[in-house]
């Protein structure tokens, strides 16, 4: 975009064009992501790993799964490192292309009957790319939004590309259910499996005229014309900054590691172990992503008004709390039950999703934010999420319970509850602090003058 042409346009429309930049990038991404999770719980143990038994190939396919969230840190750091360097565009339109070309190759990707063993190793590669993908996203989808908007508002703002999480499932469910209807078992197996794959492409084509519009964020254009850019900002963010990338880490266990036993390894514990469904549980997923689409941006509103750490805190103690229930409303096997246990699993995990961006994104300051923040993001992708479904799988194969699977969860909750006691209180997080402080005194002091004096 050229000079003159953002010179014309007001800071509003600018900053609106930003969210809608990063919320649709990052809905492509999530998409891919996701649909790879359904893809190994659903079809990927047959069609790959043919030869093992039913929980080996689960297994196998849970294993591809978790490269793609090891891959999400070596993204973070590779892409982090562009980011601060040369900008978040430059960065969001390569990590954008990369995870569409390796979506749409899995999605032409021939099987083990019919090329053998290269099958499961040429996924395992196209994985990787996606994981390096995502992995470099988060970051840059996350900043531009947020560097657009005010310091009152970065919560909310922030929460906005947090939304390509529900979206992304949103589409990827809807379009395995849509293709699992139009064909027969076997139908979907030998083909329908990969249309949502091909479709990508497309999508892929909507968010690159979308990102190629967008304005470089302002904090990041200011850094650049002070001449602040940080020759190696990934070595330096370690330097100054390890507590905070660790904690950053580790209080998203509470987050990431349940959500993918909600949505991917739920899939497994609900046909398998209990025999639902599948189509019943695809439905009670698109439900409750469709309401993480209100739920995510609340929570991200009601940080600004009340504090990352107060809401995120508490959706880490809902978590734990829920992690019996939760297992106990699925074996009920009851519809409607099942659907509770759904929906309030997404619930409780949006309460902390919301919030997250912006609490992650303000322990750094904005020559390091890109590296800093996505780096210790996304190193809870391999401590957290990838390891998640493997484990639950595990302990389920073991004890043929889910007992183990819930004190797992509590688990987790404890140790992010730990992280965010000790998260560092930085000077963005101070200035949002003092912002919500003296918005409460100005609304006390008007309520002291609306009293009626006298009686």
């Amino acid at each position: 975009m050229s000079a003159t042409a953002v010179a014309g346009e007001s800071a509003a429309t600018q900053r609106r064009r930003a969210v809608v930049a990063s919320t649709v990038g990052t809905t492509i991404e999530w998409y891919d992501f996701f649909l790879y999770g359904t893809a190994a719980a659903l079809v990927f143990p047959h069609l790959f790993f043919p030869s093992s038994s039913q929980l080996s190939g689960t297994l196998l396919s849970f294993s591809t799964l978790f490269v793609g969230f090891a891959a999400r840190p070596i993204g973070a750091a590779i892409f982090g490192h562009m980011g601060d360097r040369v900008g978040r565009k430059a960065t969001l339109v390569t990590t954008l292309l990369l995870m569409g070309a390796a979506t749409f190759l899995i999605g032409v990707l021939p099987t083990a009957s019919t090329i053998g063993v290269a099958a499961p190793i040429i996924l395992t590669l196209l994985r990787l790319a996606q994981g390096i993908g995502v992995g470099g996203e988060w970051g840059g989808s996350v900043l531009m939004s947020m560097e657009w908007g005010s310091r009152k508002r970065r919560g909310l703002m922030a929460s906005w590309p947090q939304l390509g999480v529900p979206i992304g499932l949103l589409l990827s469910t809807a379009m395995i259910k849509l293709m699992s209807g139009v064909t027969d078992e076997a139908s979907f197996a030998a083909w329908g499996w990969r249309v949502p794959f091909l479709v990508s492409f497309a999508l892929v084509l909507v968010g690159l005229y979308v990102r190629l519009r967008v304005v470089e964020s302002p904090q990041f254009a200011e850094v650049k014309a002070s001449d602040a850019v940080v020759r190696q900002p990934l070595l330096q963010v370690f330097k100054e900054h390890p507590l905070e990338i660790l904690t950053s880490a580790f209080v998203r266990l509470s987050e990431q590691a349940p959500f993918y036993l909600f949505i991917t390894f739920v899939l497994t514990y609900g046909t398998e172990h209990l025999g639902l469904k599948k189509s019943e549980l695809l439905n009670y997923t698109l439900i409750a992503a469709g309401l993480g689409l209100i739920s995510v941006p609340l929570f991200g509103h009601l940080s600004d008004l009340f504090g990352r750490r107060l809401i995120y805190g508490i959706g880490i103690v809902c978590t734990a709390l829920y992690a019996f229930p939760y297992f106990g409303l699925l074996d009920t096997k009851s519809s409607g039950l099942v659907l509770l246990a759904i929906v309030l699993s997404l619930i409780f995990h949006d309460m902390q999703y919301g919030p997250q961006a912006a609490l992650i994104a303000e322990s750094f300051g904005t020559n390091l934010r890109y590296s800093g923040a996505g780096v210790g993001y996304q190193l809870a992708s391999v401590i957290a999420g990838g390891p998640a479904p493997l484990i639950a799988a595990a302990i389920l194969a073991k004890t043929h319970s889910s007992t183990g699977i819930s004190w797992y969860i509590v688990g987790c909750c404890v140790l992010a509850f730990g992280a965010l006691l000790l998260m560092p209180r930085t000077q963005l997080t101070r200035e949002a602090e003092t912002d919500r402080a003296r918005a409460h005194e100005v609304a006390g002091a008007s309520d002291v003058l609306a009293q009626p004096r006298g009686h």
